[in-house]
């Protein structure tokens, strides 16, 4: 997909360094994650080793050689019941906010997703405040399906999460391809 001059392609191991500041600025100036002290380069290349090792999409925004955002899909949760459900993560560098750089990570993702025959999408996202990923979620048709009030707490202040959900192709309206009971 291309947006602009912006390439969203496959993460790269070469991509780590620029990932890795890109999500330290939200760590330490924002609350759409709860952590509070930025992982190291080997950590977050770990995680991504381990989401590309599910099969699952790691992808990034790309300019001019220069990383500018990044999304990946994970589990949703490990129990087998939940296998046909993932969660996005979405990244965008605080310079490049409000480019569309953020709908094209996202609409890649989702669609890749569906294509790997995955059925539901949930967003865990960090702050009923947090407008721009809320409505950014809203326009590529995920609902609010509830908040968890003041259940975090980070940078001197209780954090809600909005959960919010879409369904991926079919959805919900028939069983999956190998809906059988995982072994």
């Amino acid at each position: 997909m291309s947006l602009d001059g912006v390439l969203i392609r496959p993460s790269r191991e070469d991509d780590v360094e620029d990932i890795t500041a890109i999500y330290r600025h939200h760590v330490l100036h924002g609350i759409a994650s709860f952590e509070e002290v930025p992982p190291e380069p080997d950590e977050i290349a770990r995680r991504r080793r381990d989401v590309i090792a599910c099969g699952l999409p790691h992808l990034v925004a790309e300019q001019s050689r220069r990383v500018l955002g990044y999304s990946y899909a994970a589990r949703y949760h490990t129990r087998s019941g939940y296998r046909f459900t993932l969660e996005d993560t979405i990244y965008v560098d605080a310079a490049e906010v409000g480019r569309g750089i953020g709908t094209g990570l996202l609409a890649s993702l989702l669609e890749r997703c569906t294509e790997q025959g995955y059925r539901q999408m949930v967003a865990v996202i960090g702050s009923s405040d947090n407008w721009p990923s809320i409505r950014l979620h809203q326009a590529l048709g995920f609902a609010q399906i509830g908040i968890l009030r003041t259940i975090g707490f980070k940078l001197g202040g209780w954090v809600d999460i909005v959960l919010m959900q879409r369904a991926l192709g079919p959805g919900a309206t028939t069983a999956p391809q190998g809906a059988a009971p995982a072994s």
